[in-house]
């Protein structure tokens, strides 16, 4: 097991382990326990108490957070209409029956972060589920990506709206940005996320729902949250 660089080790002891830091504390916290030279992303990660192996206890859902995320996502567009005004409103790659078959045939990168059907495309997609599944990238209706009006689809994600869920033990792991948006913004961005996580608890969740919130940079230490402050 490798050992940890000498500014990981230093910006762990800025950080009490036994305390549970609000929210503005925590945000501070981020610039100072910085290791890394690029702009690296906000992480916030739930340990939540929800069972997965039951459907009423698994989250899935969009967010659009208010100062963004800071990631731009790269969007294939599947579509039984005009693929060139998908392409307008910033899809990377849009088409039907070509499209699904180079995919297939392993002809087209994968290098996109999110797919969008039409209700219709989507019972074309089961030759390519195989290459899409596995990958996260199959378009679903509770994420947002199936829908009768892709441009709008489109653009909501371009402009930073993104979809997260629980993991095979129920916990939540994404983003609130990039750390530098400023204390401010990602105070914000975070602030949102919390209220969004308790606004789509189960609702045969049963007792405490929220175990634990860290929040870090990427590669960084982990923070803890106060679980009761985070409203």
């Amino acid at each position: 097991m490798s050992k940890r660089g000498k500014k990981y080790n230093k910006a762990v002891e800025l950080i009490n382990s036994e305390m549970a830091y609000t929210v503005s504390e925590a945000v501070e916290l981020l610039e100072k326990t910085n290791t890394v030279k690029f702009d690296p992303t906000v992480e916030v990660h739930f340990n939540l108490n929800l069972n997965p192996k039951y459907a009423d206890q698994i989250i899935r859902t969009t967010i659009t957070l208010p100062n963004g995320s800071g990631k731009t996502a790269r969007v294939c567009a599947f579509t039984d209409g005009n693929a060139d005004e998908l392409l307008k409103a910033w899809a990377a790659i849009a088409g039907w029956e070509e499209l699904i078959d180079n995919i297939e045939k392993g002809n087209v990168a994968i290098d996109f972060d999110v797919c969008v059907a039409t209700p219709n495309m989507m019972r074309h997609l089961g030759k390519v589920a195989r290459v899409l599944g596995p990958k996260g990238l199959m378009p679903n209706p509770k994420a947002g990506t199936v829908s009768t009006d892709l441009v709008s689809a489109i653009k909501e994600i371009a402009a930073g709206k993104f979809e997260f869920k629980t993991d095979k033990q129920g916990n939540v792991h994404s983003i609130f940005g990039k750390l530098s948006f400023g204390a401010d913004k990602l105070e914000a961005n975070l602030k949102h996320f919390l209220k969004t996580i308790n606004e789509v608890k189960p609702t045969w969740a049963k007792g405490k729902y929220i175990n634990s919130i860290f929040i870090c940079n990427a590669m960084g230490p982990s923070i803890r949250l106060e679980v009761a402050n985070n409203g």
